[in-house]
């Protein structure tokens, strides 16, 4: 119950977040935006129909055809942020901010829609729209959720060129790449995640000190070395960032002609990280 109201939380604040980004730096600079609120807001510029309301229809149907592909909780926290979305829209359409700088109201706008959005998806949930899309392409093609998202968005954004313009455009653009980023920042968090390869002599202790002192798992991998043909153990660690000096002080406390090598991991699954349901 306690994570179900932080959850709720989460949502709320996301949902404000990247309804501000539209009402502050969007609208009032006539930028574009991807998805679902880049069709809601060139409607809006040509009709001046309600960006709230023609969000919450378009993401309501989006939301019937594409339920089958998010699960039971994903589905509840995405209809209560395309609720509170719309919500939001509509209670902030006359909030503004005093700014004349375009791309200082680009890279704003990129900021709280990529916070917002983010910290949806982080908690399971979607705002809907392209966001189910790029659902679908992580699951069944593992693209990344925030770059797929992108390519969905830079879509809607081109066909909006003869609306706003090519200036307008390519501010969207930076808009939308500083959003990626963001998110991307959001959805992973800010303690990335190492995997370590150690080839060492001394693997034994190594490992010993890694348990003891970081209170990380080993995993030893049986190889050997081309040129001298002798069995080898490598051993295999997925760490923290943070966790990587610690780790070179250990190897090189026992072995000093230990070989290491480090690589950025993107995604960690499992015991002591992320539960692969989620």
């Amino acid at each position: 119950m306690k994570k179900r109201i932080l959850d709720m939380l989460v949502i709320i604040v996301g949902s404000m977040l990247f309804a501000l980004a539209v009402n502050l730096f969007v609208i009032p600079n006539e930028f574009g935006e991807g998805g679902v609120t880049g069709v809601t807001i060139i409607l809006y510029y040509l009709f001046e129909w309600s960006p709230g309301l023609i969000s919450l229809i378009l993401n309501s149907l989006l939301l019937i055809v594409g339920y089958k592909f998010l699960d039971k909780t994903t589905t509840i926290y995405t209809v209560i942020a395309v609720f509170l979305h719309s919500l939001f829209l509509h209670l902030t359409k006359s909030w503004h901010i005093e700014s004349d700088e375009l791309i200082i109201n680009a890279i704003f706008g990129g900021v709280f829609a990529g916070v917002g959005i983010g910290m949806i998806i982080r908690i399971g949930g979607t705002t809907a729209g392209s966001t189910i899309i790029a659902r679908m392409l992580n699951k069944y093609l593992d693209w990344n959720v925030s770059y797929a998202l992108l390519i969905v968005d830079l879509i809607v954004v081109f066909a909006s060129y003869f609306i706003i313009g090519a200036q307008s455009v390519m501010l969207t653009i930076v808009m939308l790449y500083v959003a990626t980023k963001v998110m991307d920042f959001i959805i992973e968090g800010i303690n990335p995640k190492k995997a370590i390869t150690i080839v060492s002599k001394e693997q034994d202790r190594i490992a010993e000190q890694v348990n003891v002192i970081i209170g990380r798992g080993v995993t030893v991998i049986y190889g050997r070395g081309y040129y001298t043909n002798s069995p080898k153990e490598l051993l295999y660690i997925v760490i923290s960032k943070q966790e990587v000096s610690m780790l070179k002080k250990i190897v090189r406390s026992i072995d000093k002609e230990a070989f290491i090598t480090i690589h950025d991991v993107r995604d960690v699954f499992g015991e002591g990280f992320v539960d692969i349901s989620k």
